[in-house]
C-alpha cells in the first residue's frame, strides 16, 4: 500500500505484519479507549462503504485487518504517562511524539513493544488474563461478512440482469460460469497434481470481494482449481505462485503443518507458466493477499 504521493506509508505495511493474537490499542481523542486483538492476518477487502467520500484518494481495495473488539471501554489519555512511555515508544513511526504526548497525526497502525502495552494495561488496570477470555472470531468469520455484503449489493444492482447477478453470486463460491470458465483454462490443481474435477475446488485468484467488475468476478484467467486444503492456504495468502507457475509458501506456514498437509513430499505436476491474462490477477494475490 503506498500514500497519495505513492510514497511507501509503514504503518500502511504494518497491516501485513501483524498476526493472530497481537493486541492492539485504539487511540483517538487523546486517549487509548478500546483494546482489540488481531484475529488473523490482514485480508483483501474493497473500501467500506461506511468511509462514503472519505478518502476518495484511495484505492478501492486494501487490507482489511480482523481485530475483535472487547467491550470494555478505556480511558487512558498516554499524555499523562509520557515520562514513563517516552523511553519505550518506538524511535521511528511511533504512534505517540515522545516530547509532547500528542499523537502523530500520521499513524494508521504502528508497531509498539510490550512495555508500551504494559503501561497502558497498568493505567486501565487491566491485565492479560482480561483479554483472552473472550472467544476470538476467525479471519472466514470476518471475510463471509464482507462476502455477504459485496453479494446484497450486487443483488440489489438493478444495472445487472437477472441472470448475470445470478452467475456473479454463483461465482462467489466457485460455482456456474465462473467454474466452467476455470476448468477450461486449469483444470489440474497445480499444487497436488489432482485432475478429478468433483474433487477440486473454483478458487478466484483475485478475491471475489476485491474484484471491481463482474467480468473480473466471471473472468476463468482470474480462477485455479485447486484441491481443497490448496484452496483454503491460497484464500488464506500462506501460498501463491509467480507468473513462471512456481509456487510460494509463506513464511508463516509452519513446515510442520506443510508437512501434515503432505505439501513437501507431494509429486507436483509440470511445472507451466500462466496465461498472460492471469498476470495482473496474480500480482494482486502477490501484493495484497499472499504472506511472504
Amino acid at each position: 500500500m503506498t500514500e497519495a504521493n505513492g510514497a511507501r506509508s509503514r504503518f500502511y505495511d504494518n497491516m501485513r505484519v501483524a498476526g493472530p493474537g497481537d493486541i492492539v490499542l485504539s487511540y483517538a481523542d487523546g486517549r487509548v479507549g478500546r483494546i482489540g486483538i488481531v484475529a488473523d492476518f490482514a485480508i483483501s477487502s474493497p473500501k467500506p462503504e461506511e468511509f462514503g467520500l472519505v478518502g476518495t484518494y484511495w484505492s478501492s481495495v486494501g487490507w482489511l485487518l480482523p481485530v475483535q473488539w472487547l467491550k470494555a471501554p478505556l480511558a487512558v489519555r498516554p499524555k499523562l504517562l509520557i515520562a514513563r512511555l517516552a523511553p519505550v515508544l518506538p524511535p521511528k513511526h511511533s504512534p505517540i511524539q515522545p516530547t509532547t504526548g500528542n499523537g502523530n497525526q500520521k499513524a494508521y497502525l504502528a508497531e509498539v513493544g510490550r512495555a508500551v502495552i504494559d503501561l497502558i494495561f497498568e493505567a486501565a488496570k487491566f491485565t492479560f488474563a482480561d483479554i483472552f477470555v473472550t472467544p476470538i472470531k476467525t479471519v472466514s468469520d470476518f471475510a463471509e461478512t464482507l462476502d455477504d455484503l459485496v453479494e446484497r449489493n450486487i443483488r440489489e444492482d438493478k444495472s445487472l440482469d437477472r441472470t448475470v447477478r445470478e452467475q456473479l453470486t454463483r461465482a462467489r463460491r466457485g460455482q456456474g460460469l465462473f467454474r466452467k470458465r476455470v476448468l477450461d483454462i486449469e483444470p489440474v490443481c497445480r499444487i497436488t497434481g489432482i485432475e478429478k474435477p468433483n474433487l477440486l475446488i473454483a478458487s478466484h485468484v483475485k478475491p471475489w470481494r476485491a474484484c471491481s467488475t463482474a467480468a473480473e468476478r466471471l473472468d476463468g484467467f482470474n480462477g485455479l482449481m485447486l484441491a481443497p486444503q490448496a484452496d483454503f492456504l491460497f484464500d488464506r495468502g500462506l501460498i501463491g505462485f509467480e507468473d513462471d507457475g512456481r509456487p510460494l509458501f509463506s513464511s508463516q506456514l509452519a513446515e510442520t503443518d506443510a508437512a501434515k498437509l503432505g505439501l513437501r513430499t507431494i509429486e507436483r505436476p509440470l511445472q507451466r507458466p500462466f496465461p498472460n491474462e492471469s498476470g495482473a490477477y496474480f500480482q494482486h494475490h502477490r501484493s495484497t493477499v499472499y504472506i511472504p
